[in-house]
């Protein structure tokens, strides 16, 4: 559940909003009583460890790299064009 806070409190009491961030807690951000934008705690990074994802791709298709090229550039334009 969020918590509602005002512009002002966000202010005045940013501190203990981020120590309650890092606790896991959300925040509705409103101005003048209009909801203006939320503060959400950022996931941690998982990381796998090698020999996991080495298991998940080892039955994984062959992919011939200049075969994908080929399509890639028979389906893909790629030209650069300066914005107008």
């Amino acid at each position: 559940m969020e918590r509602k806070i005002t512009q002002r409190e966000l202010r005045n009491q940013s501190g203990e909003i981020m120590r309650a961030l890092d606790r896991g807690e959300r925040f509705l951000v409103t101005r003048n009583g209009v909801p203006v934008g939320e503060l959400t705690p950022l996931r941690p990074r998982r990381f796998a460890k090698t020999a996991e994802v080495l298991a998940h791709f080892r039955g994984a298709p062959h992919i011939d790299f200049r075969r994908f090229r080929r399509d890639i550039d028979r389906h893909v334009d790629q030209r650069v064009r300066p914005r107008g």
